[in-house]
């Protein structure tokens, strides 16, 4: 499976090879500066099949919740939100920054202790205070 991506002007493009490892709503405050507000929706891209196919994107870097520093990677000029980098496996992708965003919805929610009272959490989805249990 291939799945691409990128900024709203264009300037970053991105490619993904392989299946998502899985997909979710981050609530957590960092993530509501990153959205404008509501969650975050993500998809966790495979880091062994990213690839960034046009443009280098701009990063800001702040401790993530486990301490360990997580950068944002987002498009220096139109400022589209696109993925984050830290220690783990995957790249979370930010599902707008798809060609086709209606491939991903939500398996579980993160990080509800800090979602807003107006934030939507589906009955019936997983759905942790902070980040969930690794296997």
């Amino acid at each position: 499976m291939s799945i691409e991506g990128g900024c709203q002007c264009g300037a970053i493009r991105y490619r993904i090879e392989g299946e998502f490892m899985g997909s979710g709503a981050c609530h957590c405050r960092s993530c509501q500066y990153s959205t404008g507000g509501g969650p975050n929706y993500v998809g966790l891209a495979p880091r062994d099949g990213f690839t960034v196919t046009r443009g280098e994107p701009k990063r800001y870097v702040r401790p993530g919740g486990s301490g360990a520093d997580v950068a944002r990677a987002f498009c220096g000029d139109c400022g589209t939100p696109l993925w984050s980098e830290g220690r783990l496996p995957f790249y979370p992708v930010k599902v707008g920054s798809l060609d086709d965003p209606s491939i991903l919805e939500p398996a579980i929610h993160l990080w509800t202790s800090e979602a807003q009272p107006w934030h939507r959490i589906e009955p019936g989805r997983p759905a942790f205070p902070e980040n969930p249990p690794l296997p």
